[in-house]
């Protein structure tokens, strides 16, 4: 690729790959860093609900456990613990809303929202509050995402080999007590750490479980986190700044969701030499699919380059829909990530004026779409006191 290419796609990333899709006469088209993209929607698809294509482990868990049924087991786990946390996180909403002031920095307030209302399921509150620490330095250093800057991914960078190191040794800890679950009800896990001990296999390293811990937890706090800040972002810019939202969370963050998907290209290596568009493919070539071009396909989507909350109001209005990928490799926590997103945009937005400043809807894109840094002013209602009547007042 040229300078003068790349420069485009740093400029506005998804805008380059919606031209770049626009222009390509074939079935799919080549990405900035080799990878290739499947163009067309039905096409695709077809692609995400392929067996074959979606045979072997899933690529989130890497090669970290043995089969794809551990990696499927430790998904719902991690997904069914967390469900269970649901009522705890909104209890948390509000403190941690009110945490932030009248005056916040974001998107970095994001995952440090979602970090307090779940540092209990993370870690239960027992675990060493070192270790609490620890996790929650790493939100602040922005470790919940790769950083598109330099300077902000190695700062974050820098605690990971600590984080990592002190996670082992819980694990280890854990294990050799074998009690990993005492004091927990019919032998559940206390947290996120203790679901994925016992997902492990016991010949599983204690790095690796750490390694697996911190995967999650980064998916949990990051993804969720990000996707907040997207949907606030979005409603300010594109909606005046003095009355309140027309449009119910629910349809806020779905349409955000649309816009920013955090996950927007989903890839795999083909897993034998293959045909496709016309095209050949060796195995091992990466075949990806963006959840991005598919929600923005004006042949499924109405007027989709506009941001329309209340399309999720009409009837037949939406077309493909998967912000959290789609077919085998759907994420587990899909529906809860939902819930947390949408709990959190309507806390915020309660009984509350917000604003933006320096919001600009162009995503920095680094494996993640991330949103550019902006700063969210957050004034909260004066309740109306009605007026004194005839006869009224101190007595």
């Amino acid at each position: 690729m040229s300078v003068r290419e790349m420069r485009r796609f740093r400029r506005d990333p998804l805008r380059y790959i919606e031209d770049r899709a626009r222009r390509s006469p074939a079935a799919v088209f080549q990405l900035p860093w080799g990878a290739w993209c499947v163009r067309d929607t039905e096409q695709a698809l077809t692609v995400l609900h392929d067996p074959m294509f979606h045979g072997g482990m899933s690529t989130f868990f890497g090669d970290m456990l043995p089969s794809r049924a551990a990696q499927t087991a430790l998904g719902r786990a991690v997904r069914n613990l967390v469900r269970a946390h649901v009522p705890a996180y909104r209890q948390s909403l509000s403190e941690a809303a009110a945490g932030l002031g009248p005056v916040s920095r974001w998107p970095g307030a994001g995952p440090m929202l979602v970090y307090r209302c779940t540092a209990d399921v993370l870690l239960h509150p027992g675990a060493p509050p070192a270790l609490r620490r620890q996790l929650e330095q790493a939100v602040a250093a922005g470790l919940t995402a790769r950083q598109p800057r330099m300077r902000e991914r190695a700062r974050a960078e820098v605690l990971r080999p600590k984080l990592l190191a002190a996670i082992t040794e819980q694990v280890r800890v854990r294990r050799a007590e074998g009690n990993w679950a005492e004091g927990s009800l019919a032998g559940e896990p206390r947290d996120v750490l203790d679901a994925v001990i016992a997902a492990c296999p016991d010949e599983l390293p204690d790095g690796t479980a750490a390694n697996l811990y911190v995967l999650l937890f980064q998916s949990i706090v990051g993804n969720i986190g990000y996707a907040v800040a997207w949907a606030l972002l979005l409603a300010c810019v594109h909606h005046p700044s003095g009355p309140p939202w027309p449009w119910p969370a629910d349809w806020l963050v779905r349409e955000a969701g649309r816009c920013r998907p955090f996950v927007w290209m989903v890839g795999r290596p083909v897993p034998h030499a293959l045909e496709f568009g016309g095209l050949p493919f060796a195995a091992g070539t990466v075949l990806s699919v963006s959840p991005y071009l598919l929600h923005h396909d004006p042949h499924r989507w109405d007027r989709p380059e506009m941001f329309r909350p209340e399309r999720w109001n009409e009837p037949g209005g939406q077309g493909p829909y998967l912000p959290f990928s789609a077919g085998p490799f759907t994420c587990a926590g899909a529906a809860v990530a939902h819930t947390f997103i949408t709990e959190a945009v309507a806390v915020l937005a309660q009984d509350a004026r917000l604003t933006v400043s320096g919001g600009d809807a162009r995503p920095l894109i680094s494996g993640s779409v991330l949103p550019r840094p902006f700063t969210l002013h957050r004034t909260l209602k004066t309740p109306v006191r009605p007026a004194p009547t005839k006869g009224s007042g101190p007595r």
